[in-house]
């Protein structure tokens, strides 16, 4: 007997935002996708995350904004480079950010705060191949520029986890190696200290 949850994990493969194509997500899928997000581990309940969708004209307005920052950042950059930044959004339909904000609780360390931002992404990730899309969770330069973060409408005082490109895979991904369990599985084992 199979199961469809383990074999949806077994299967997800990440497909870069360079390959994903129309359609995306429409509004009822994209709020799935978004309520899935945030059913993730969040101690004492902060939800120390939000997401910001980027979708429609507002991709390339936020790609023009990128190029902006990047001719101030970079005087010298190429005619080709402003246009890669420009077209930064316009990879997939839609582009989710997870904006992390921790929030001071005496018994919730900001760790994990931060792990609870991850994990949304990665529920992101999940709803948007549950629904028979693909995503690429990516951070890129402008997740670390200040200048980019306020463009995309952070306060000081957030970062971003990720940004979740979503959309249908131009071609299906092809699976590459991963860990082999014996390299990064241990069993602790009291009598060995």
């Amino acid at each position: 007997m199979t199961n469809p949850v383990i074999d949806h994990l077994g299967s997800r493969r990440s497909v870069k935002a360079d390959n994903l194509t129309d359609p995306g997500p429409d509004q009822q899928q994209l709020e799935t996708i978004l309520r899935i997000a945030s059913r993730v581990p969040d101690h004492k309940k902060l939800t120390p995350w939000r997401f910001i969708v980027i979708a429609g004209s507002e991709r390339a307005a936020l790609g023009e904004r990128l190029a902006h920052i990047t001719a101030e950042n970079e005087p010298e950059a190429s005619d080709v480079r402003l246009e890669i930044e420009r077209n930064r959004f316009l990879r997939s339909p839609v582009t989710i950010a997870v904006v992390s904000h921790t929030i001071y609780h005496p018994a919730v360390p900001e760790w994990e705060q931060i792990l609870s931002a991850g994990a949304a992404c990665m529920n992101l990730v999940h709803a948007a191949h549950a629904l028979g899309f693909a995503a690429h969770w990516l951070t890129e330069w402008y997740t670390y520029d200040e200048s980019a973060r306020h463009a995309v409408g952070l306060n000081p005082k957030e970062r971003i986890a990720g940004f979740i490109h979503i959309g249908t895979a131009k071609e299906p991904p092809q699976e590459r190696d991963r860990p082999d369990l014996d390299t990064i599985v241990s069993y602790y084992d009291s009598t060995a200290q």
